[in-house]
């Protein structure tokens, strides 16, 4: 009996020698190494071979010999001076592994091969959960490309591309390429041709990111149920292009001084435009091309030669409270059919709309109707112009005020409202003026 005690306590006493011991075997191959690279050391691609999995390699101060290729998942971390230099040849950092930290590094000088598509860092398909953090990254021909991860995250970096090539000929500042779940956030991007570019993804978040002397600041292309918010567009030829998409939050965006257009909508469907504020002269605050069912609401647009312009059998928009402010044009509609812009009994606010409000209830007695046969006249024979003071034309468009019937179609806002709504924009709502100033007519 004694004995049948001791070794069943002999027994318990070796499977919890066996257990810890496991445990500390399997802490130890678990356990990370730090790695050292020194800018006079062995070259960071050697350090980067010899690391294993989970390992962290930090960058010391100085110019470090790149291109590079990390192929399983570290974190590289670079002190304050640390540059990754590409000689001109190529991707300067390529991650070809998932969960690739790479943070706190200048990474410069790619090749300029748009065919190869050489950049700052390029990021493989299999560098899922990639996050680039923290990062400057100058004159590349593309910043960070996402060509097929998904989940990866583009946080807090500068970008500045090669200045010294022509627009046309310089590559995205980010570029994303079915990538699912991206996450681009805080980012201050400019002198690429497109601030961020993408293209047949899905489920994308860009948020909170300053843009400024590029092409388009954001360029969606083929990409659906993504998220567009709080961005910043200044300087650039256009703000936001949703092109080819659907279900686009296209929310609390600002495009100050863009110089063609603030919002386009192209083939955009099911998608929501709410909180944006459009100034500093564009020539159309918003271009709408065959773009149908979407929710265009609570928008300030201010200062452009035309608020909307709006063509190609767009429909089934609703438009309503939004702020038409100082626009030399507020809407410029091309088609016959007859387009409401009101919903729930409440219409836009329009700048120039003299109204009165008899009853007191904010909205005016009168229907707005922003074009009538005389703009339509000027918009196909420019040279009509001539004539616009004419007694003839005065006559046109007093008869058209008194039989609205003779309207050949177009906008008709029910309900415009006699103040402007109160809307909350965020910080980035007053920039800086910086690029001259505005075109619009008041």
């Amino acid at each position: 009996m004694i004995g049948s005690r001791t070794r069943s306590m002999f027994d318990r006493a070796m499977i919890l020698f066996a257990l810890s011991t496991g445990y500390l075997m399997l802490a130890g191959a678990c356990a990370s190494k730090d790695w050292i690279v020194e800018a006079d050391g062995p070259p960071l691609q050697r350090i980067i071979d010899s690391a294993a999995s989970n390992d962290r390699i930090f960058v010391k101060e100085g110019r470090h010999r790149g291109p590079v290729r990390i192929t399983k998942p570290v974190v590289i971390e670079g002190a304050s001076g640390s540059v990754v230099d590409g000689g001109g040849r190529g991707r300067v950092i390529t991650v070809d592994a998932s969960d690739v930290v790479v943070r706190g590094l200048t990474i410069q000088n790619s090749g300029i091969r748009l065919d190869r598509e050489d950049s700052g860092i390029y990021v493989t398909a299999n560098g899922h959960r990639a996050r680039i953090e923290n990062n400057r990254l100058v004159d590349n021909l593309i910043g960070v490309y996402l060509k097929g991860p998904s989940n990866a995250h583009v946080r807090s970096n500068a970008i500045e591309g090669k200045k010294v090539l022509r627009l046309n000929e310089r590559g995205n500042g980010i570029q994303i390429w079915r990538s699912p779940g991206s996450v681009i956030i805080k980012n201050d991007i400019s002198r690429g041709r497109d601030g961020i570019f993408v293209t047949t993804s899905k489920k994308n978040i860009f948020r909170s990111n300053r843009i400024r002397h590029v092409r388009f600041a954001i360029h969606y292309m083929y990409t659906h149920d993504s998220e567009v918010s709080g961005n910043l567009s200044q300087g650039n030829h256009l703000g936001y292009a949703i092109m080819y998409a659907r279900n686009i939050q296209v929310i609390g965006n600002i495009s100050d001084s863009d110089r063609d257009h603030g919002i386009l909508l192209n083939y955009a469907n099911k998608s929501t435009i709410r909180n944006n504020h459009v100034l500093g002269g564009a020539d159309k605050c918003v271009f709408i091309y065959n773009a149908n069912k979407n929710n265009i609401r609570r928008n300030r647009f201010e200062d452009c030669q035309i608020g909307i312009h709006f063509t190609a059998g767009s429909e089934r928009n609703s438009i309503s409270e939004n702020i038409f402010m100082r626009n030399r044009t507020q809407v410029k509609y091309v088609g016959t059919r007859f387009v409401e812009w009101s919903e729930k009994g409440r219409g836009n606010y329009w700048s120039d709309n003299i109204s009165f409000d008899r009853n007191g209830d904010g909205i005016a007695d009168r229907p707005y109707r922003p074009n009538n046969v005389v703009d339509r006249l000027i918009w196909q024979h420019p040279s009509a112009k001539l004539l616009i003071s004419s007694p003839a034309v005065q006559v046109l468009k007093w008869t058209q005020s008194v039989f609205p019937a003779l309207f050949p179609g177009g906008v008709t806002d029910s309900a415009p409202l006699m103040t402007p709504p109160d809307l909350s924009f965020p910080d980035i709502a007053v920039p800086k003026r910086v690029y001259g100033p505005s075109k619009g007519n008041g």
